[in-house]
């Protein structure tokens, strides 16, 4: 019986679909729920498993884009599939190894430096061939053993000249020079097909520069007082949590914060209608292997940064793994990016539509600071947001970011709803 695998729809409106990868081979067997293929669509990377076991027929070759519901291989069920090793006939006894001593077992084979066992400084490094190891081990002998018979050894002018003369036939490796370029000197080319993936991704950044009134702001951040907390409480909160305690959390409850104070920053542009919302969905820019993601944290506004974090850590590796659903890819009300993770000093984030605004995050570097008419030497951030001035004003943009840097300069705000605590206490 033969059973036909057809590409599954990854979610409503994506009616094409590009084969990323072949998992197995054309005639392979595979055992039921196997994982045979990858698809990309446009917003997700997804897998199609074997729905029963058998011999598979490759009729789709990688990398082709095919329509939602296209065959793209068949299983053949009779075909039965090899005997597992486990099940494999075993060994005549005779075929038996013989059994060795106690004391005849082998030392463990120094292919890397030996140092002198005379006591002295000198280290020397062995290479040995995997036939040279072997006969070593069946000899009871180490690398060790071979460098103290030649350092005892009386070399003649024979050996000497016989030395010579293989110096210039064979390359050692400290004669090795410099390595041979691993790119560059000659003049060809290679043409790679564009993921689903990477094609709408460059459809909605072009869109997003035509469509909005994109405009950046920006600022800086003295990350003493949250570098001082993590290094002080950093060991507690993961032996208690489970987790690190990175910069990523504190900023997005610096965020969610803010965002209460400046809601068209978490709003958008429907039509011909402002949407606000009363809830805070924080996307999380990550950099995956088959192009930019942004896993989504739903509800951040009500998570604690142990929960953050955990959350953070969980999407960032299914991102990695290409294992993001399309459900934790929609929706988000806000953006973060941090360009700081690869060096960045300085950039101007792009929106994520149909968001209004992104936060992007720079590299953390020393640099001089005015505190109290003094001068001192502090870690600062700059730090970039980027917004739709057709929703959101100058004032509302640099009134969040503003907002946003006190409540990482001073993070007890963050449990005040961005306030300052004595005026909270005061109540003015």
């Amino acid at each position: 019986m033969s059973i036909e695998i057809k590409v599954p729809s990854p979610g409503e409106s994506i009616t094409q679909v590009q084969l990323a990868a072949w998992l197995v081979k054309d005639g392979d067997f595979v055992e039921k729920d196997t994982e045979i293929a990858e698809i990309d669509s446009d917003k997700a990377t997804l897998s199609i498993s074997a729905e029963a076991s058998g011999k598979v027929k490759i009729l789709v070759p990688e990398g082709e884009t095919v329509d939602v519901g296209t065959v793209i291989c068949t299983i053949d069920t009779e075909v039965k599939g090899a005997p597992k090793p486990a099940e494999e006939k075993k060994k005549p006894a005779a075929e038996k190894p013989k059994e060795q001593k106690p004391e005849e077992t082998p030392k463990p084979v120094d292919e890397k430096a030996v140092k002198n066992e005379t006591g002295g400084k000198e280290t020397v490094e062995i290479h040995l061939s995997p036939l040279a190891k072997k006969l070593l081990e069946a000899n009871n002998l180490t690398g060790t053993d071979l460098i103290d018979f030649y350092r005892k050894m009386r070399l003649s002018k024979k050996d000497v000249e016989q030395f010579l003369d293989d110096k210039k036939t064979m390359k050692l490796p400290e004669d090795a020079g410099t390595p041979p370029p691993t790119w560059g000197g000659t003049r060809t080319e290679e043409r790679k097909k564009m993921s689903m993936l990477r094609l709408k991704l460059s459809e909605r950044l072009v869109s997003v520069k035509n469509e909005t009134a994109m405009l950046t702001t920006f600022n800086e951040v003295n990350m003493t007082p949250v570098m001082e907390i993590r290094k002080k409480y950093k060991e507690a909160f993961k032996e208690k949590y489970g987790v690190s305690l990175g910069f990523m959390s504190f900023f997005t409850k610096a965020v969610t914060e803010a965002l209460q104070h400046f809601p068209q920053v978490n709003a958008m542009i429907d039509g011909d209608e402002f949407v606000y919302h009363d809830y805070a969905d924080i996307g999380i820019a990550v950099s995956a292997p088959k192009g930019l993601m942004v896993p989504v944290i739903r509800n951040a506004e009500t998570l604690t940064l142990h929960e953050i974090e955990a959350e953070i850590k969980r999407l960032a590796g299914k991102a990695r793994d290409g294992k993001l659903t399309i459900d934790e890819m929609t929706g988000g009300t806000f953006t973060i990016t941090n360009g700081g993770v690869f060096g960045s000093m300085l950039s101007t984030p792009i929106l994520n539509p149909p968001q209004s605004a992104i936060l992007g995050m720079h590299n953390i570097v020393e640099r001089p600071v005015a505190v109290n008419g003094k001068v001192e030497i502090h870690p600062v951030m700059y730090v970039a947001l980027s917004y739709d001035h057709r929703i959101i004003d100058g004032r509302e943009s640099v009134g969040f970011l503003v907002k946003v840097k006190e409540m990482l300069e001073a993070p007890e705000k963050m449990l005040f709803g961005g306030d300052d605590p004595v005026k909270r206490l005061l109540r003015i």
